[in-house]
């Protein structure tokens, strides 16, 4: 039995050729697309649009898998707390160093002020 219909065949042989005649635009961006692995992945993709007989992707079968191995790893993580306490600790840097600068911009206006008034 094949793997693909003749439908599909028919499909992505006119993606390659619009790939050769550089008419073949990608999906988001709308560039032109030049790998022909892409132009391949478009007609398929145009082909199970189309109801053609194609076999379902592959990342489909990862996706599933994937997400057992992030539920284990997620579980074993414990250094959050590290990353929380590493945040505080900037935030109180950071906001120590702002009075400290709006304190020397004081210190400036006020020698303004008295400069100004010796001169007057």
């Amino acid at each position: 039995m094949a793997k693909y219909s003749e439908k599909s065949q028919k499909v992505v042989k006119s993606a390659m050729h619009r790939m050769h005649e550089g008419t073949l635009k990608s999906g988001r961006s709308g560039k032109t697309v030049k790998n022909p692995k892409q132009a391949i992945a478009i007609g398929l993709s145009e082909a199970r649009e189309k109801g053609a007989k194609v076999p379902a992707k592959k990342t489909t079968a990862k996706k599933s898998t994937a997400k057992k191995s992030t539920a284990k790893k997620s579980a074993t993580k414990k250094p959050a707390a590290t990353k929380s306490a590493t945040k505080k600790s900037a935030a109180k840097k950071s906001a120590s160093k702002k009075p400290a600068m709006k304190k020397v911009a004081k210190k400036k206006s006020a020698a303004k002020k008295t400069s100004s008034k010796k001169s007057k």
